[in-house]
């Protein structure tokens, strides 16, 4: 390392103003700073700061960590659906993997070129730092889409979310709605075709030649989709095979679903991660968990055929679709997402309720997270200031009756 740390230093100057290679001085600079932590907030002799290694790049990459959990088993669930969908009884534990690499890694290498080229040019062009934000969003855009997604959409969409929900605004830490979230909006609503159905979350092809073709015709729906078509108490959710779907299955993650969401048991691992590394806000998470407890528990109560959905228990609504992803690695972004005490557990509670009400309520559209987490980050800075304003009238309450009391 000591030898990397002088050849950097002995070719930073070709990068530098006057430099050979000054037009990539912001990609050296971010290349740099990924690998060591910058020093230069101020002199090392009297300074006034002291130099922490967990910086924001370091943060966002303990961040990526907790997200490999989810990662991971999304390789292997989306190898295991798709020889599920064939047929296969004996399963081969690595070409399960194979198989859901090959299918994930063109989508993360897209979301990536894509979303860090935007990041590089406009870097370069406003001569910043390159921000880090996107080591985070270009793992979390793929985990939240249907494995196989189209290229071009998903390069469409991340480059709107980019531009338009996070460079415009200033780069990282000054976007209002969280860009990965946005991506997937962008493609819900642009080209619902490949973000709902009966046969998008099942891997069908065969990546880089590897695997085999799923017959035509073939479809399986998500345990919320499926939802939407049936009435009455009597709900029967199952997987590809068309066996019933248990709360076992449910909490390891063995159903269909986006890529990295369909695990509750990774979901956990990765939390536990962030909140030991007091990166993500347990008020948050525990909030959102209440929140649609609370939510599911009252549309369980009034249950009605008209909404198949309120026939989920409290528990199921938790561990269908993407509700416990939203709640540990969407709400809990510290950009977009309440920033004192008390309006975090007002902000994850409403997240939780809205979230249920919108899968519940609406037949249409079966998922209600996505939606939740994007109208709570619209409404986050004003319970912020609800917080804080109350704060100053309960003091100047307290300070007006000491007044009067002297």
């Amino acid at each position: 390392m000591a030898s990397l740390r002088k050849y950097l230093d002995r070719i930073k100057p070709d990068f530098e103003p006057g430099g050979k290679f000054h037009a990539l001085h912001s990609v050296f600079d971010g290349f740099e700073t990924f690998l060591y932590t910058p020093r230069t907030t101020s002199a090392p002799r009297n300074a006034v700061h002291i130099h922490d290694s967990m910086d924001s790049k370091r943060t966002m990459i303990i961040v990526v960590l907790a997200l490999m959990p989810c990662f991971f088993f999304g390789m292997y669930n989306t190898g295991y659906q798709h020889q599920l969908a064939l047929g296969i009884n004996e399963f081969q534990f690595w070409d399960m993997m194979l198989y859901g690499f090959l299918t994930i890694l063109p989508r993360v290498a897209v979301a990536y070129i894509v979303g860090l080229g935007i990041e590089f040019i406009v870097a370069q062009w406003r001569k910043e730092e390159i921000q880090e934000g996107f080591l985070v969003t270009g793992i979390l855009i793929p985990l939240i889409c249907p494995a196989e997604i189209p290229l071009w959409m998903l390069a469409v969409a991340t480059a709107f979310s980019v531009i338009f929900v996070k460079e415009v605004f200033g780069g990282t830490g000054y976007n209002v709605l969280n860009v990965a979230l946005v991506t997937r909006a962008f493609l819900f609503f642009a080209y619902p075709a490949s973000m709902s159905g009966d046969n998008v979350y099942i891997a069908s092809g065969k990546p880089f030649g590897y695997g085999y073709e799923l017959p035509d015709g073939f479809s399986c729906a998500t345990p919320l989709g499926q939802l939407a078509t049936q009435s009455g108490p009597d709900i029967a959710l199952t997987g590809v095979d068309g066996s019933a779907i248990s709360l076992w299955q449910a909490f390891i993650g063995l159903i269909p679903g986006s890529f990295g969401e369909t695990s509750t048991l990774c979901i956990l691992i990765g939390a536990v991660i962030l909140l030991a590394a007091g990166i993500a806000s347990w008020r948050i998470i525990l909030s959102v968990v209440a929140g649609g407890l609370f939510m599911a528990w009252i549309a369980n109560t009034f249950a009605s055929p008209l909404y198949p959905a309120s026939y989920l228990s409290p528990v199921e609504q938790l561990l269908f679709g993407g509700f416990a992803f939203a709640a540990v690695f969407m709400a809990t972004d510290p950009v977009t997402a309440a920033r004192t005490n008390t309006g975090k557990y007002i902000y994850g509670f409403l997240i939780g309720v809205i979230a249920i009400l919108i899968r519940t309520y609406n037949n249409g559209y079966p998922e209600g997270a996505m939606l939740a987490v994007l109208l709570m980050n619209c409404f986050a800075p004003l319970i912020d200031w609800c917080v804080v304003q109350s704060n100053i009238r309960r003091r100047m309450n307290r300070l007006n009756a000491k007044s009067v009391r002297s």
